[in-house]
């Protein structure tokens, strides 16, 4: 299986280690399910969207060429094939203002083209939207974050599942999507922080074993 994980945080992968000021836990978060994965003899990809310099804004040609089914900057076309690529995807991302961050949008604006990753049926009844992403068996959501999970999904309604879930992924068709929230991430110990981790990997390196549509903390 090909695993596409994608990562965005500014410190990039290379804050997965622990060192006081240059470290991050959505680094480690992503270190963790890439370690996992490859012991469970999977390929993996990694896109690390800040150290890449993707920009998130859609600028007037992005629009121009998603109007009509294409994409014009190299960047998205590099990220679109190898999404076509992908059996799973994965994205990892701290929460702020209670939504990702704005690469991850970005990435959804940009590189998620209608006519290419998608179509759109006329006069479909239902769902006019299917997936053309035919390899793309599931996808998992990562977020890190200091709000309670409690309050993140009761007072806040989990905005992140509407986005990435029914508002994307699940609309166009992928079945099998997780969301594993790393919760109070500042209020833990070490050793509650390294247990994440540990089951991250844990998670990863059974990928491919699990079922479908589920949320974790």
């Amino acid at each position: 299986m090909r695993v596409l994980v994608v990562l965005d945080h500014p410190y990039t992968i290379a804050s997965a280690e622990n060192v006081p000021h240059r470290r991050s836990f959505s680094a480690a978060v992503a270190a963790a399910a890439i370690r996992g994965a490859r012991t469970g003899g999977h390929e993996i990809d990694l896109i690390d969207l800040a150290a890449d310099g993707f920009q998130p804004a859609m600028t007037r040609e992005d629009l121009l060429a998603w109007r009509q089914g294409s994409a014009t900057d190299p960047q998205v076309r590099d990220y679109q094939q190898r999404l076509f690529a992908a059996d799973h995807l994965a994205f990892v991302f701290p929460v702020w203002w209670e939504a990702m961050p704005a690469a991850t949008k970005g990435f959804l604006d940009r590189v998620l083209t209608k006519g290419i990753m998608y179509e759109e049926l006329t006069g479909a009844k239902g769902n006019p939207f299917r997936n053309r992403m035919t390899r793309l068996g599931g996808v998992t959501v990562m977020s890190i974050m200091t709000t309670p999970d409690q309050a993140y999904r009761w007072w806040y309604r989990d905005p992140l599942t509407k986005i990435l879930f029914k508002g994307t992924f699940a609309k166009i068709g992928v079945k099998k999507l997780r969301w594993i929230n790393y919760a109070s991430v500042t209020d833990k110990s070490a050793q509650q922080r390294q247990q994440m981790l540990d089951d991250t990997e844990s998670r990863f390196a059974s990928l491919g074993n699990r079922g479908g549509s589920t949320r974790s903390t």
